[in-house]
Protein backbone atom coordinates (compact mmCIF):
# COMPACT_ATOMS: atom_id res chain seq x y z
CA UNK A 1 0.00 0.00 0.00
CA UNK A 2 1.39 3.55 -0.77
CA UNK A 3 2.81 5.57 2.33
CA UNK A 4 1.64 9.07 1.96
CA UNK A 5 3.14 11.96 4.36
CA UNK A 6 -0.04 13.80 5.54
CA UNK A 7 0.48 17.64 6.56
CA UNK A 8 -2.13 19.48 8.63
CA UNK A 9 -2.78 21.66 5.77
CA UNK A 10 -3.76 18.85 3.50
CA UNK A 11 -7.40 18.99 2.56
CA UNK A 12 -9.78 16.77 2.74
CA UNK A 13 -13.78 15.79 2.11
CA UNK A 14 -16.15 13.25 3.84
CA UNK A 15 -18.18 11.41 1.22
CA UNK A 16 -21.25 9.47 2.41
CA UNK A 17 -21.65 6.16 0.68
CA UNK A 18 -24.31 4.67 2.41
CA UNK A 19 -27.55 5.58 5.27
CA UNK A 20 -26.22 6.24 9.09
CA UNK A 21 -28.84 6.24 11.86
CA UNK A 22 -28.75 6.00 15.57
CA UNK A 23 -28.88 2.55 16.02
CA UNK A 24 -25.35 2.57 13.81
CA UNK A 25 -23.65 4.54 16.87
CA UNK A 26 -24.63 2.18 19.62
CA UNK A 27 -22.71 -1.14 17.24
CA UNK A 28 -19.90 1.52 16.88
CA UNK A 29 -19.18 2.06 20.44
CA UNK A 30 -20.37 -1.10 22.12
CA UNK A 31 -18.87 -3.60 19.26
CA UNK A 32 -16.13 -1.45 16.99
CA UNK A 33 -14.40 0.36 19.68
CA UNK A 34 -12.62 -2.70 21.83
CA UNK A 35 -10.82 -3.44 18.58
CA UNK A 36 -10.34 0.36 17.00
CA UNK A 37 -10.54 2.00 20.24
CA UNK A 38 -11.63 5.03 21.13
CA UNK A 39 -9.73 7.81 19.00
CA UNK A 40 -10.66 5.37 16.18
CA UNK A 41 -14.28 5.94 16.84
CA UNK A 42 -13.95 9.57 17.60
CA UNK A 43 -12.42 10.22 14.35
CA UNK A 44 -15.13 8.12 12.73
CA UNK A 45 -17.78 10.24 14.61
CA UNK A 46 -15.80 13.47 13.60
CA UNK A 47 -16.06 12.74 9.76
CA UNK A 48 -19.90 12.00 10.45
CA UNK A 49 -20.95 15.27 12.29
CA UNK A 50 -18.78 17.08 9.35
CA UNK A 51 -21.49 16.57 6.72
CA UNK A 52 -23.99 19.00 5.54
CA UNK A 53 -27.32 18.28 7.04
CA UNK A 54 -28.52 16.35 4.19
CA UNK A 55 -25.75 14.24 5.39
CA UNK A 56 -24.21 13.76 1.41
CA UNK A 57 -21.00 15.85 1.55
CA UNK A 58 -19.17 17.56 3.59
CA UNK A 59 -17.13 20.69 2.98
CA UNK A 60 -13.80 21.37 2.58
CA UNK A 61 -11.41 20.60 5.15
CA UNK A 62 -7.42 20.67 6.68
CA UNK A 63 -6.22 17.96 9.02
CA UNK A 64 -5.56 20.46 11.40
CA UNK A 65 -9.23 20.47 11.82
CA UNK A 66 -8.99 16.95 12.79
CA UNK A 67 -6.01 17.35 15.28
CA UNK A 68 -8.34 20.45 16.90
CA UNK A 69 -10.90 18.25 17.08
CA UNK A 70 -9.70 15.10 18.71
CA UNK A 71 -6.61 17.53 20.39
CA UNK A 72 -4.21 14.44 18.96
CA UNK A 73 -1.20 14.63 17.04
CA UNK A 74 -1.30 13.47 12.59
CA UNK A 75 0.71 10.18 13.31
CA UNK A 76 -2.61 9.30 15.90
CA UNK A 77 -4.67 10.53 13.50
CA UNK A 78 -2.91 8.35 10.73
CA UNK A 79 -3.16 5.63 12.81
CA UNK A 80 -6.71 5.76 14.02
CA UNK A 81 -7.40 6.40 10.21
CA UNK A 82 -5.51 2.87 8.79
CA UNK A 83 -8.30 0.98 12.16
CA UNK A 84 -11.20 2.61 10.43
CA UNK A 85 -10.10 1.75 6.48
CA UNK A 86 -9.21 -1.78 8.03
CA UNK A 87 -12.02 -2.68 9.60
CA UNK A 88 -14.10 -1.65 6.80
CA UNK A 89 -15.90 1.81 7.87
CA UNK A 90 -13.56 3.62 5.71
CA UNK A 91 -11.86 3.85 1.90
CA UNK A 92 -9.46 7.05 1.26
CA UNK A 93 -8.44 8.53 -1.76
CA UNK A 94 -5.75 11.09 -2.03
CA UNK A 95 -4.92 13.38 -5.47
CA UNK A 96 -1.05 14.35 -4.60
CA UNK A 97 -0.30 17.93 -5.57
CA UNK A 98 1.41 21.16 -3.90
CA UNK A 99 -0.86 20.69 -1.09
CA UNK A 100 -2.75 17.09 -1.04
CA UNK A 101 -6.10 16.53 -1.22
CA UNK A 102 -8.11 13.74 0.39
CA UNK A 103 -11.34 12.06 -0.01
CA UNK A 104 -12.70 9.63 3.03
CA UNK A 105 -15.85 7.78 2.37
CA UNK A 106 -17.53 6.34 5.24
CA UNK A 107 -19.58 3.13 5.48
CA UNK A 108 -22.13 1.91 8.30
CA UNK A 109 -21.02 -0.81 10.53
CA UNK A 110 -22.29 -4.39 9.86
CA UNK A 111 -25.10 -5.58 11.62
CA UNK A 112 -24.66 -6.98 14.87
CA UNK A 113 -26.14 -10.13 13.47
CA UNK A 114 -23.43 -10.18 10.84
CA UNK A 115 -20.95 -8.88 13.83
CA UNK A 116 -21.58 -11.75 16.12
CA UNK A 117 -21.36 -14.26 13.18
CA UNK A 118 -18.04 -12.52 11.50
CA UNK A 119 -15.10 -15.52 11.62
CA UNK A 120 -12.90 -12.43 12.43
CA UNK A 121 -14.74 -9.69 14.57
CA UNK A 122 -16.76 -12.13 16.89
CA UNK A 123 -13.03 -13.59 17.71
CA UNK A 124 -11.32 -10.43 18.26
CA UNK A 125 -14.42 -8.76 20.18
CA UNK A 126 -14.12 -11.28 22.64
CA UNK A 127 -10.24 -11.45 23.80
CA UNK A 128 -10.57 -7.91 23.54
CA UNK A 129 -13.23 -7.26 25.82
CA UNK A 130 -13.50 -11.06 27.77
CA UNK A 131 -15.78 -14.01 28.35
CA UNK A 132 -18.15 -11.56 31.27
CA UNK A 133 -18.26 -8.36 29.26
CA UNK A 134 -18.46 -10.36 25.80
CA UNK A 135 -21.40 -12.15 26.86
CA UNK A 136 -23.22 -9.20 28.26
CA UNK A 137 -22.96 -6.87 24.57
CA UNK A 138 -24.33 -10.11 23.37
CA UNK A 139 -27.56 -10.16 25.78
CA UNK A 140 -28.19 -6.14 24.62
CA UNK A 141 -28.04 -7.32 21.84
CA UNK A 142 -30.43 -10.23 21.19
CA UNK A 143 -34.05 -9.98 19.94
CA UNK A 144 -36.53 -11.26 22.64
CA UNK A 145 -38.10 -14.72 22.04
CA UNK A 146 -41.62 -14.92 22.27
CA UNK A 147 -43.35 -18.29 21.84
CA UNK A 148 -45.84 -18.03 19.06
CA UNK A 149 -47.42 -21.81 19.08
CA UNK A 150 -50.79 -20.90 20.31
CA UNK A 151 -51.23 -18.27 18.04
CA UNK A 152 -52.66 -17.73 14.15
CA UNK A 153 -50.51 -15.95 11.84
CA UNK A 154 -53.50 -12.97 9.82
CA UNK A 155 -50.75 -10.99 8.31
CA UNK A 156 -52.22 -9.80 4.84
CA UNK A 157 -50.34 -10.44 2.15
CA UNK A 158 -49.84 -7.19 -0.62
CA UNK A 159 -52.03 -8.46 -3.07
CA UNK A 160 -54.99 -8.82 -0.52
CA UNK A 161 -54.16 -4.84 0.27
CA UNK A 162 -53.30 -3.10 -2.83
CA UNK A 163 -54.64 -3.34 -6.04
CA UNK A 164 -52.65 -3.55 -9.49
CA UNK A 165 -53.51 -0.67 -11.71
CA UNK A 166 -51.92 0.40 -15.35
CA UNK A 167 -49.18 2.89 -14.99
CA UNK A 168 -45.78 3.95 -16.51
CA UNK A 169 -43.01 1.51 -16.43
CA UNK A 170 -39.57 3.09 -15.09
CA UNK A 171 -37.25 0.44 -14.90
CA UNK A 172 -33.78 2.52 -14.82
CA UNK A 173 -32.34 1.97 -11.25
CA UNK A 174 -30.60 4.97 -10.17
CA UNK A 175 -27.50 4.00 -8.85
CA UNK A 176 -26.08 7.35 -7.79
CA UNK A 177 -29.54 6.65 -4.87
CA UNK A 178 -27.95 5.71 -1.62
CA UNK A 179 -28.49 2.44 0.16
CA UNK A 180 -27.15 1.05 3.51
CA UNK A 181 -23.85 0.04 2.42
CA UNK A 182 -21.00 -1.41 4.87
CA UNK A 183 -17.33 -1.61 4.09
CA UNK A 184 -15.58 -4.99 3.64
CA UNK A 185 -12.49 -5.96 5.45
CA UNK A 186 -9.98 -7.15 2.93
CA UNK A 187 -7.41 -10.08 3.53
CA UNK A 188 -4.91 -11.58 1.20
CA UNK A 189 -6.38 -14.72 0.00
CA UNK A 190 -3.55 -17.04 0.32
CA UNK A 191 -4.48 -20.14 1.58
CA UNK A 192 -3.54 -22.83 -0.19
CA UNK A 193 -7.17 -24.62 -1.52
CA UNK A 194 -5.02 -26.99 -3.60
CA UNK A 195 -2.55 -28.47 -1.30
CA UNK A 196 -6.08 -28.83 0.83
CA UNK A 197 -7.82 -30.53 -2.25
CA UNK A 198 -4.55 -32.76 -3.24
CA UNK A 199 -4.76 -34.27 0.91
CA UNK A 200 -8.07 -35.20 0.67
CA UNK A 201 -8.77 -38.80 -0.84
CA UNK A 202 -11.06 -38.89 -4.04
CA UNK A 203 -14.99 -38.80 -3.28
CA UNK A 204 -15.12 -36.99 -0.49
CA UNK A 205 -15.59 -33.22 -1.70
CA UNK A 206 -16.23 -32.31 -4.84
CA UNK A 207 -16.70 -29.08 -7.02
CA UNK A 208 -19.49 -27.91 -5.02
CA UNK A 209 -18.09 -28.29 -1.84
CA UNK A 210 -15.75 -24.64 -2.34
CA UNK A 211 -18.45 -22.10 -3.21
CA UNK A 212 -17.17 -18.49 -3.15
CA UNK A 213 -18.61 -17.80 0.49
CA UNK A 214 -17.11 -20.97 1.63
CA UNK A 215 -13.73 -20.22 0.53
CA UNK A 216 -13.58 -16.70 1.66
CA UNK A 217 -14.82 -18.35 5.04
CA UNK A 218 -11.61 -20.47 4.94
CA UNK A 219 -9.03 -17.82 4.45
CA UNK A 220 -10.43 -15.81 7.13
CA UNK A 221 -10.57 -18.58 9.53
CA UNK A 222 -6.38 -19.30 8.38
CA UNK A 223 -5.67 -15.57 8.96
CA UNK A 224 -7.28 -15.00 12.34
CA UNK A 225 -6.36 -18.59 14.00
CA UNK A 226 -3.13 -18.68 11.44
CA UNK A 227 -3.51 -22.00 10.15
CA UNK A 228 -2.53 -23.63 7.05
CA UNK A 229 -4.27 -25.85 4.78
CA UNK A 230 -3.07 -28.89 6.29
CA UNK A 231 -3.99 -27.68 10.09
CA UNK A 232 -7.09 -26.90 8.67
CA UNK A 233 -8.13 -30.26 7.11
CA UNK A 234 -9.49 -31.80 10.03
CA UNK A 235 -11.78 -29.15 10.84
CA UNK A 236 -12.90 -28.71 7.03
CA UNK A 237 -13.49 -32.41 6.81
CA UNK A 238 -15.72 -32.44 10.23
CA UNK A 239 -18.09 -29.57 8.55
CA UNK A 240 -18.62 -31.46 5.62
CA UNK A 241 -22.92 -32.36 5.64
CA UNK A 242 -24.46 -35.51 3.69
CA UNK A 243 -24.76 -33.32 0.59
CA UNK A 244 -21.54 -32.72 0.12
CA UNK A 245 -21.78 -29.04 0.93
CA UNK A 246 -19.78 -27.17 3.75
CA UNK A 247 -21.86 -26.29 7.17
CA UNK A 248 -19.97 -22.49 7.88
CA UNK A 249 -21.55 -22.53 11.10
CA UNK A 250 -20.07 -26.04 12.41
CA UNK A 251 -16.76 -25.32 10.32
CA UNK A 252 -16.23 -21.81 12.21
CA UNK A 253 -16.68 -23.60 15.59
CA UNK A 254 -14.32 -26.77 14.85
CA UNK A 255 -11.48 -24.31 13.72
CA UNK A 256 -12.04 -22.47 17.08
CA UNK A 257 -12.26 -25.65 19.34
CA UNK A 258 -8.91 -27.25 17.45
CA UNK A 259 -7.22 -23.82 17.73
CA UNK A 260 -8.32 -23.85 21.62
CA UNK A 261 -7.38 -27.69 21.87
CA UNK A 262 -3.95 -26.75 20.93
CA UNK A 263 -3.50 -23.64 22.55
CA UNK A 264 -4.61 -24.20 25.97
CA UNK A 265 -8.01 -23.25 25.76
CA UNK A 266 -7.06 -19.59 24.85
CA UNK A 267 -8.11 -17.39 21.66
CA UNK A 268 -6.30 -15.98 19.09
CA UNK A 269 -4.11 -12.42 19.40
CA UNK A 270 -1.80 -9.89 18.62
CA UNK A 271 0.94 -12.67 18.39
CA UNK A 272 0.73 -12.99 14.19
CA UNK A 273 0.79 -9.32 13.56
CA UNK A 274 3.75 -7.79 12.07
CA UNK A 275 5.14 -4.06 12.04
CA UNK A 276 2.51 -1.52 10.84
CA UNK A 277 3.12 0.31 7.60
CA UNK A 278 3.30 3.74 8.48
CA UNK A 279 6.14 2.51 11.16
CA UNK A 280 8.39 0.75 8.42
CA UNK A 281 11.60 1.91 6.68
CA UNK A 282 11.47 2.74 3.53
CA UNK A 283 12.37 -0.07 0.78
CA UNK A 284 15.40 0.07 -0.95
CA UNK A 285 18.47 0.04 1.24
CA UNK A 286 20.59 -2.42 0.22
CA UNK A 287 23.23 -2.62 3.40
CA UNK A 288 23.35 -5.65 5.46
CA UNK A 289 21.66 -3.49 8.25
CA UNK A 290 18.75 -2.61 6.17
CA UNK A 291 17.88 -6.29 5.39
CA UNK A 292 17.73 -6.99 9.38
CA UNK A 293 15.52 -4.07 9.41
CA UNK A 294 13.52 -5.42 7.04
CA UNK A 295 12.84 -9.06 8.43
CA UNK A 296 12.13 -7.68 11.55
CA UNK A 297 8.84 -5.79 10.45
CA UNK A 298 7.78 -8.26 7.83
CA UNK A 299 7.54 -10.77 9.95
CA UNK A 300 5.38 -11.53 13.08
CA UNK A 301 6.54 -12.16 16.45
CA UNK A 302 5.26 -15.79 16.19
CA UNK A 303 7.10 -17.05 13.12
CA UNK A 304 10.27 -14.89 14.10
CA UNK A 305 10.18 -16.70 17.69
CA UNK A 306 8.97 -19.59 15.76
CA UNK A 307 12.53 -19.25 13.31
CA UNK A 308 14.76 -18.73 15.90
CA UNK A 309 14.00 -22.14 17.59
CA UNK A 310 14.18 -23.86 14.25
CA UNK A 311 11.05 -24.22 12.72
CA UNK A 312 9.81 -25.74 15.83
CA UNK A 313 6.27 -23.94 17.29
CA UNK A 314 7.17 -21.83 20.41
CA UNK A 315 6.45 -23.17 23.57
CA UNK A 316 3.21 -21.62 25.99
CA UNK A 317 5.37 -20.02 28.33
CA UNK A 318 7.52 -18.19 25.56
CA UNK A 319 3.43 -17.49 23.44
CA UNK A 320 2.41 -15.73 26.76
CA UNK A 321 5.11 -13.65 27.05
CA UNK A 322 4.83 -12.50 23.42
CA UNK A 323 1.17 -11.80 24.08
CA UNK A 324 1.99 -9.88 27.19
CA UNK A 325 4.64 -7.37 25.53
CA UNK A 326 2.20 -6.91 23.02
CA UNK A 327 -0.79 -6.78 24.43
CA UNK A 328 0.23 -5.08 27.80
CA UNK A 329 3.35 -3.35 27.08
CA UNK A 330 1.25 -2.62 23.38
CA UNK A 331 4.82 -2.45 22.18
CA UNK A 332 4.66 -2.85 18.36
CA UNK A 333 5.37 -5.80 17.08
CA UNK A 334 8.35 -5.03 15.04
CA UNK A 335 10.28 -3.49 18.48
CA UNK A 336 8.72 -7.23 19.72
CA UNK A 337 10.92 -8.76 17.29
CA UNK A 338 14.31 -6.88 18.19
CA UNK A 339 13.35 -7.18 21.92
CA UNK A 340 13.73 -11.11 21.30
CA UNK A 341 16.49 -11.62 19.59
CA UNK A 342 18.78 -9.03 21.04
CA UNK A 343 17.54 -11.35 24.89
CA UNK A 344 18.20 -14.96 23.66
CA UNK A 345 21.59 -13.59 21.76
CA UNK A 346 22.87 -12.53 25.06
CA UNK A 347 20.89 -14.26 27.66
CA UNK A 348 21.73 -17.76 26.31
CA UNK A 349 19.05 -18.55 24.01
CA UNK A 350 17.23 -17.70 27.16
CA UNK A 351 13.70 -15.46 27.49
CA UNK A 352 13.93 -14.49 30.86
CA UNK A 353 10.08 -13.06 31.89
CA UNK A 354 11.28 -10.49 34.21
CA UNK A 355 14.64 -9.77 32.40
CA UNK A 356 12.54 -9.04 29.35
CA UNK A 357 9.35 -7.30 31.02
CA UNK A 358 11.97 -4.41 32.62
CA UNK A 359 13.37 -3.95 29.00
CA UNK A 360 9.77 -4.24 27.62
CA UNK A 361 8.96 -1.43 30.57
CA UNK A 362 12.12 0.90 29.98
CA UNK A 363 10.91 0.60 25.80
CA UNK A 364 7.58 1.80 26.75
CA UNK A 365 8.59 4.49 28.34
CA UNK A 366 10.76 5.84 25.91
CA UNK A 367 7.91 5.61 23.61
CA UNK A 368 10.14 3.47 21.30
CA UNK A 369 8.30 2.63 18.46
CA UNK A 370 10.05 1.12 15.32
CA UNK A 371 12.75 -1.36 15.14
CA UNK A 372 15.28 1.38 14.75
CA UNK A 373 14.66 2.56 18.11
CA UNK A 374 14.02 -0.33 19.40
CA UNK A 375 17.77 -1.44 17.48
CA UNK A 376 19.46 1.55 19.45
CA UNK A 377 17.91 1.22 22.59
CA UNK A 378 19.31 -2.39 22.64
CA UNK A 379 22.24 -1.20 22.09
CA UNK A 380 22.19 1.27 24.61
CA UNK A 381 20.82 -1.46 27.18
CA UNK A 382 23.91 -3.49 26.68
CA UNK A 383 26.13 -0.71 27.31
CA UNK A 384 24.55 -0.36 30.77
CA UNK A 385 24.62 -3.40 31.57
CA UNK A 386 28.48 -3.32 30.90
CA UNK A 387 28.48 -0.94 33.58
CA UNK A 388 26.64 -2.61 36.14
CA UNK A 389 27.65 -6.24 35.93
CA UNK A 390 27.00 -6.54 39.75
CA UNK A 391 23.77 -6.34 39.62
CA UNK A 392 23.07 -10.15 39.91
CA UNK A 393 19.38 -9.44 38.32
CA UNK A 394 20.23 -9.02 35.08
CA UNK A 395 22.44 -11.92 32.85
CA UNK A 396 25.87 -11.50 33.18
CA UNK A 397 27.29 -10.17 30.10
CA UNK A 398 29.09 -11.88 27.42
CA UNK A 399 31.15 -11.94 24.91
CA UNK A 400 31.16 -9.23 22.07
CA UNK A 401 31.23 -12.32 19.55
CA UNK A 402 27.94 -13.21 20.79
CA UNK A 403 26.04 -9.93 20.51
CA UNK A 404 23.28 -9.53 17.51
CA UNK A 405 25.39 -9.00 14.43
CA UNK A 406 23.36 -5.49 14.03
CA UNK A 407 25.73 -4.19 17.37
CA UNK A 408 28.11 -4.13 14.68
CA UNK A 409 28.40 -0.20 13.58
CA UNK A 410 30.19 -1.05 10.44
CA UNK A 411 27.29 -3.15 9.04
CA UNK A 412 26.35 0.36 8.13
CA UNK A 413 28.98 0.44 5.18
CA UNK A 414 28.74 -3.41 4.26
CA UNK A 415 26.93 -3.94 1.08
CA UNK A 416 25.04 -7.33 0.95
CA UNK A 417 26.40 -10.04 -0.71
CA UNK A 418 24.61 -12.92 -3.14
CA UNK A 419 25.01 -15.40 -0.33
CA UNK A 420 23.51 -12.89 2.61
CA UNK A 421 20.98 -12.22 0.13
CA UNK A 422 19.85 -15.50 -0.15
CA UNK A 423 20.79 -16.26 3.65
CA UNK A 424 18.19 -13.81 4.24
CA UNK A 425 15.58 -14.70 1.91
CA UNK A 426 16.12 -18.66 3.56
CA UNK A 427 15.20 -16.72 6.65
CA UNK A 428 11.52 -15.08 6.17
CA UNK A 429 11.04 -18.41 3.82
CA UNK A 430 11.56 -20.30 7.81
CA UNK A 431 9.23 -17.06 9.61
CA UNK A 432 6.89 -17.19 6.39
Amino acid sequence: MKQISILPADTFVVVNRTILNESDRKIISMLYQPIIGSIATSLYYTLWADLDKSELLSDEYTHHHLMTSLRVKMDAIVTARKKLEGIGLLKTFVKTEASNSYVYEIFSPISAYEFFNHPILNVVLYNNVGKKEYENILKYFKVPKINLSSYEEITSRFDEVFESVPGTLYNNLNEDLRVNKTGQIKIDNSFDFDLLISSVPEGIISNKTFSLEVKTLINNLSYVYNLDALEMKSSILNSIKENGLIDKNLLRKNVRNYYKYENENKLPSLIYKSQPEYLKNPIGLADKRAKMVYVFENTSPYNFLKGANKGIRPSIRDLNLLETLLTDFKLNPGVVNVLVDYVLKINNKKLTRNYVEAIASQWKRLNVETVEEAMKAAEKEYKKESRNTQNKSLPKVINDEKLPEWFNKNIKKEKISEADEKSLKEMLKEFS
